[in-house]
């Protein structure tokens, strides 16, 4: 009696644990108030709780329960992981959780379909097998068979349709092979609810990617720069010029000039209320990350791997002392949609010299990503005219209502935080001038004419320092002008 009461107290308990980590569930994917905190003690809970109704299920339950329990406990499982590498800002570990977790949860699944489709035709069978018997042990009875609702032969073959799809006898099975035919047609229909499932799923925050800028503050200011000269006078030679030594002395004023540039950081190059450099949209564990775009029919990956982005990233955290990811990423089209708003990149880099292609789907996902998500493209001719015109018309198929315009040396992303003199680039592909498309006083994308990306691989392509160093500058005012502006766009968010 007391193993009873205990077993119903500790399934009252964690049933309503399992209704709390529910909730907890739907307020994390809907990104509600709740602080990391409280998740952290509602998902853990009912982990336990979960973890205690396992090991009662396993000594008191039938089988069946005792599965129902286990499959229960690895979903909880597999979300709490997935809730702590998110929070403690594991990525990489998270999309390998949620990789092998969603193969394993395939699996699960697919054995409870085929227990459940095999016990239904077992049941179907021997609901049939009842009045069959009968009809060989005695006389013809039709209405024992009418009475099931269905008129069986000698042989057992019902003469009317059956559509339960459970019933290996329905009709559109055929007649040979029924129980492979069912065991298909449940494999294709797990399959494809279990697709669509999984793309409903993907909405949850523990599914999506998200970004995260570095936390701090800072002001929207040039660096002030300036140019120290220095001068290194040789020594003096007082030279007895009757004297029988021929000595050819040096010039007497030889004067040996010397330009440092030195940058003064008289301010923290960031933005919002906030300590050290950063964003006030940020958190302690955000950082500037570059992220690549890939595109079909042309070459996105120009020059991808092999120094000049991760140079301009290592620039960039030099130069701003933002914290910077340890490498630089890729991701196509499609998988921009996979990022949460209010948790996407500020900026995405496109480059290459031959063709752009974009299907209707990617051309909705961009314009998505540039007016709803706030984000922004730094576009960069790679090699070709060719290239120039293909970026103008992927443009005008992202924003058919919005014309590119010039972008002038007086412009903010030209002079904070560095203020640049001058478009430097490798080679004018697609003219001298950088171009912009600006909705709502925003520049949504930024196009760099001239194969600004490499200037910045390790040989900077062979180009005058004045112009790499530029470039750099350049490259660093895009990116900060992408995370200010979407900083902004949380600040405002935040006050709604």
């Amino acid at each position: 009696m007391r193993s009873t009461n205990f077993t119903k107290r500790t399934s009252l308990a964690c049933g309503a644990a399992l209704a709390v980590w529910m909730a907890l569930v739907a307020e994390w994917a809907a990104s509600g108030p709740l602080a990391d905190a409280l998740r952290w003690l509602g998902f853990t809970t009912a982990l336990c709780a979960s973890l205690v109704a396992a090991v009662v299920a396993r000594r008191t339950a039938r089988p069946v329960a005792r599965s129902i329990a286990y499959t229960v406990v690895y979903m909880v499982v597999w979300q709490w992981l997935m809730f702590g590498t998110n929070a403690l800002g594991w990525d990489e570990l998270r999309v390998t959780l949620a990789n092998c977790g969603l193969g394993v949860l395939f699996m699960v699944g697919l054995g409870w379909v085929v227990w459940g489709v095999e016990r239904s035709s077992r049941h179907f069978q021997s609901r049939r097998a009842l009045p069959i018997a009968w009809h060989e042990r005695h006389a013809p009875h039709p209405f024992v068979a009418e009475a099931e609702g269905r008129r069986f032969s000698a042989s057992g073959a019902p003469p009317k349709r059956i559509w339960n799809a459970l019933d290996p006898d329905a009709w559109y099975y055929g007649r040979r092979g029924k129980k492979l035919a069912q065991s298909t047609a449940a494999l294709g229909s797990y399959s494809l609810a279990f697709l669509l499932l999984t793309m409903l799923l993907s909405q949850l925050r523990g599914c999506q990617e998200i970004y995260e800028m570095p936390a701090g503050g800072g002001v929207q200011q040039t660096i002030a720069q300036t140019v120290q000269v220095q001068k290194r006078i040789k020594k003096k030679f007082v030279i007895n010029p009757f004297s029988s030594i021929i000595f050819n002395p040096p010039p007497i004023d030889d004067v040996k000039l010397q330009l440092t540039e030195a940058t003064s950081h008289r301010y923290t190059v960031g933005y919002g209320q906030g300590t050290g450099a950063g964003f006030s949209g940020g958190t302690g564990r955000g950082k500037v990350r570059f992220i690549r775009l890939e595109y079909a029919g042309g070459d996105w990956d120009q020059d991808f791997g092999v120094g000049a982005d991760v140079n301009m990233l290592i620039e960039y955290g030099v130069r701003t002392s933002h914290a910077v990811a340890e490498r630089t990423e890729s991701r196509t089209v499609s998988e921009l949609g996979n990022f949460a708003v209010g948790k996407s990149p500020p900026l995405v880099y496109l480059t290459g010299q031959r063709n752009i292609t974009l299907s209707k789907s990617e051309a909705k996902t961009l314009r998505e990503y540039l007016l709803e998500k706030q984000g922004m493209i730094f576009g960069d001719n790679g090699g070709s005219y060719h290239f120039h015109n293909q970026f103008v018309a992927m443009m005008r198929q992202v924003l058919p209502d919005v014309d590119p315009v010039r972008v002038p040396l007086d412009d903010v992303i030209h002079r904070i935080p560095f203020a640049i003199p001058f478009l430097p680039y490798v080679a004018p592909h697609g003219g001298k001038d950088a171009l912009g498309w600006k909705v709502d006083g925003r520049w949504v994308c930024y196009y760099h004419p001239g194969d600004i990306g490499d200037a910045w691989t390790d040989d900077h392509s062979g180009v005058k320092p004045e112009i790499w160093e530029a470039c750099y500058q350049l490259g660093t005012n895009v990116i900060f002008y992408a995370h200010a502006e979407y900083n902004k766009w949380l600040e405002a968010r935040q006050k709604k």
